[in-house]
């Protein structure tokens, strides 16, 4: 399967289970409320209200499936994974205000005096919202799983909170009915609290996500020993991930012997992208750095001539050098190392060899952005 078939199959199953828990949450919100209000349960009231937040995070849910299900395009080069963040961020702050809400107007009513106890429907009411938010939980973590997304996960917890919720203002409502009417707006705050507390945490990770928080310590301790099992590969460092919805970006720099050609670098580059994407699950966007020397360590190359000025340098260095002659160019520990390829067929003798490298090196001494000089017979 393609990457994008992967990611619209992916958006399609997300809708999917979205649908099914919108509907649930939509019957569920209306049967607490009306219940809850006939019935005079604050807590009940309360629970209808998160249903009603639930029914809102589900929304948000198939807004960001459907973008997220989208490849990388000209405007999002890395993709659409954030707008999964960016709804659980937004789905987080609703909830810590939805929670606000219902401790004040719980505190609210318990100052006000006698209220009518709860009756016997809303310990029904409360019953059938835990069995369908557990449902819920179980059908939406399994699917979550599967297709590896935080935010269904994120969402699932959502009803398992509901269930839990639920619990509580089941014992709550049981409290009032049996003389103790406080209960019930105790429920209320316990329950406020609960869907503050989800709220938070949903948030915090979606803030960590957008600035750019690392994989945890386990995938990057992973990722470095899968890039040093790569043929080819002497050091690894300067290994960077970050997250972007459920998927994370990786750059690395790998240091490599110094002087392989440039397609066997590219290949052990190709090989290291490949080994972290099918090793690293979370990782689907790889950028490698290949290294002659350990960068952090040597000294510097910048400010080094390139090509065409090195070997205009080299000509008034070397005015007499054959054109057949193939130079290659190392750049390594702050200075250009030569490599000058020889036709057989110049090679006099051994002693002529030495003379002639002597003579070339005392030039080459003139400018000291060179460095080592190695004459190569082929």
């Amino acid at each position: 399967m393609t990457e994008h078939a992967h990611l619209a199959e992916r958006s399609k199953v997300t809708r999917r289970v979205t649908i099914v828990s919108g509907i649930v949450n939509l019957l569920l919100a209306v049967i607490k409320l009306v219940v809850g209000y006939v019935a005079h349960s604050a807590a009940l009231i309360a629970d209808g209200i998160h249903s009603l937040s639930d029914l809102l995070s589900d929304a948000l849910v198939w807004f960001a499936a459907g973008h997220a299900g989208h490849g990388p395009d000209e405007e999002h080069p890395y993709g659409h994974g954030r707008f999964e963040t960016a709804a659980t961020l937004g789905l987080g702050i609703l909830l810590v205000f939805v929670a606000l809400g219902i401790v004040w107007d719980a505190v609210e009513r318990s100052f006000h005096g006698e209220q009518p106890l709860p009756g016997l429907l809303a310990l029904y009411a409360a019953g059938i919202s835990i069995l369908a938010n557990e449902g819920l939980y179980w059908y939406t973590v399994i699917v979550a799983n599967r297709i590896n997304s935080k935010m269904l996960r994120a969402n699932a917890w959502h009803h398992r909170t509901d269930a839990i919720s639920s619990i509580v203002v089941l014992g709550g409502v049981a409290g009032a009915i049996l003389g103790l009417p406080y209960l019930d707006a105790v429920a209320a705050v316990i329950v406020g609290a609960m869907v503050a507390k989800i709220g938070w945490d949903l948030g915090w990770g979606a803030v960590e996500e957008l600035v750019d928080t690392a994989l945890d310590e386990e995938s990057v301790a992973n990722a470095h020993k899968v890039i040093l099992a790569v043929d080819g590969v002497r050091s690894v460092h300067m290994l960077r991930t970050r997250r972007h919805g459920h998927e994370a970006s990786a750059d690395v720099h790998v240091q490599v012997e110094p002087r392989i050609s440039v397609s066997e670098g590219h290949m052990i580059s190709q090989a290291v992208e490949d080994q972290l994407k099918a090793s690293v699950e979370a990782i689907t966007d790889v950028i490698v750095h290949i290294d002659p020397e350990d960068d952090e360590q040597a000294p510097p190359c910048s400010g080094l001539p390139l090509r065409t000025e090195a070997l205009a340098r080299l000509k008034l260095l070397w005015p007499e050098l054959p054109e057949s002659y193939e130079i290659v160019l190392h750049y390594l520990s702050g200075s250009i190392d030569i490599e000058l390829l020889i036709p057989v067929q110049q090679l006099e003798n051994v002693a002529q060899a030495e003379e002639y490298k002597r003579a070339l090196k005392e030039a080459l001494q003139k400018d000291k952005a060179f460095g080592e000089l190695n004459l190569l017979y082929h």
